[in-house]
């Protein structure tokens, strides 16, 4: 496995480790705001899945003796760095309404930045890393494995959150309309 590679998985999951630091740190000032934590099922499950997927990756490279494609490693990179870009955009357009957790926020819904245009972009930035950094060195099972269950946790999730979101008028009126994943690119407007 290339050096860089290994790398790339550990700088993300510092970057995992440190979005739990700043999401109990939000979670403690929603909760003293007023807010409340909504339990979840399935967050066990994704919390593994979200951890396993580095170790995977790794473990797919170095056993299946997966070679680096420049091709789809370049094209995969580029993928996650506008991830990242994106989740910056996400996390300075919440504030503290950014968390890992289910949380019903008492302060005001948030339908600016990426959220003008859809209810849920850090899921969709989320399924994106999951195809791309198994990809970047050719992990192809882990990509589609590690997807597959986290598409599975995240069907619960949005169903679970929506019914959160949808409970607040001031949410179905500036959000209600807008797609969950991908923007709508309507000609003509």
């Amino acid at each position: 496995m290339a050096a860089w590679y290994l790398a790339l998985l550990c700088g993300y999951a510092g970057l995992r480790l440190f979005e739990l630091w700043v999401s109990a740190r939000h979670r403690r000032q929603l909760l003293a705001a007023g807010g409340q934590h909504i339990g979840e099922p399935f967050y066990p499950l994704m919390v593994c899945i979200h951890a396993g997927v580095f170790p995977a990756c790794a473990l797919e490279v170095v056993v299946c003796d997966r070679p680096v494609l420049p091709w789809l490693a370049g094209s995969m990179l580029t993928v996650l760095a506008l991830c990242l870009l994106g989740r910056i955009w996400i996390w300075q357009s919440l504030g503290i309404q950014w968390n890992v957790g289910i949380v019903a926020s008492p302060l005001p819904v948030v339908d600016s930045g990426p959220y003008r245009y859809v209810r849920h972009p850090n899921y969709t930035i989320v399924i994106a890393e999951f195809l791309a950094l198994p990809l970047v060195h050719s992990a192809y099972v882990t990509a589609l494995v590690c997807s597959l269950l986290n598409a599975f946790v995240l069907w619960h999730r949005v169903r679970l959150e929506e019914a959160v979101l949808f409970s607040r008028p001031d949410y179905v009126a500036k959000m209600g309309e807008k797609p969950r994943f991908l923007p709508r690119w309507d000609r003509g407007r």
